[in-house]
């Protein structure tokens, strides 16, 4: 039997890149990146994954890539929207600037939504698939000073519930996870302030989180074992949406 097909945006570090390097075991995957080329190259010798450049926020990149993944695949089984931003600058909510909100909105918002668009009709032509939003504890959080990123996350948690409801009759499920607090590239500079934050009681369960973490919760979902859940948010944060009193 073939192997099902998988996309996964920005494949060569992080979180994408433990997706793409657990999937790859029973799966024939895409992975996408930016800007490392180096990265997707050391990606791809290590796994096998084919290997395709797409800026997210460009539509001319997004229609390559499919085409590119029509040229491999037969149908697409699984589309992983993981690829995302942090601001170049964390600045106060007051002094955010235009700029670095248009380029969080293009990347971490239009660019998955608008991807996700074309992935589902390709889905629609066999009626079945499973599509996967990577967001974040930021799509309810509010930190201050990054309030762009947190908009950008709240925007692609809902466009996760509007997919999830347009598919569902024809055999598509979409699902969300939103990761806390992961030890990535884009933590390194503040892992320090967070470590001391769980340290002082910040997480029920008090360690930072893995890549590794995610892409289990992608395994479930690749696997089947949550097909009646469409829609569902899996909180992989250590407990961080959790209330004590």
């Amino acid at each position: 039997m073939s192997r099902p097909t998988a996309i996964i945006t920005g494949a060569s570090r992080g979180i994408g890149r433990a997706i793409a390097t657990e999937l790859a075991r029973t799966h024939t995957v895409i992975g996408t990146y930016r800007a490392r080329p180096d990265a997707a190259e050391s990606l791809r010798a290590q796994t096998g994954c084919d290997v395709c450049r797409c800026d997210l926020a460009s539509g001319e990149d997004r229609q390559a890539l499919l085409a590119f993944a029509r040229g491999k695949f037969d149908g697409l089984d699984l589309l992983v929207n993981n690829a995302g931003m942090a601001p170049r600058v964390r600045r106060d909510l007051l002094d955010a600037t235009e700029e670095s909100f248009d380029e969080l909105m293009a990347a971490n918002l239009k660019g998955p939504h608008f991807l996700t668009q074309q992935a589902a009709r390709w889905m629609m032509e066999r009626g079945q698939g499973r599509i996967v939003f990577i967001t974040s504890i930021s799509a309810y959080t509010a930190s201050d000073n990054r309030g762009d990123y947190c908009i950008s996350k709240a925007g692609l948690s809902m466009s996760a519930a509007l997919y999830a409801h347009r598919l569902a009759p024809h055999g598509i499920q979409v699902f969300e996870i939103r990761p806390g607090i992961v030890r990535t590239d884009m933590t390194a500079n503040v892992q320090q302030q967070y470590d001391e934050r769980i340290a002082s009681g910040l997480l029920p369960q008090p360690r930072m989180g893995e890549s590794v973490d995610v892409a289990r919760a992608v395994r479930a979902i690749a696997d089947g074992l949550l097909d009646y859940s469409t829609g569902q948010v899996l909180n992989v944060d250590g407990g961080f949406h959790l209330r004590g009193l």
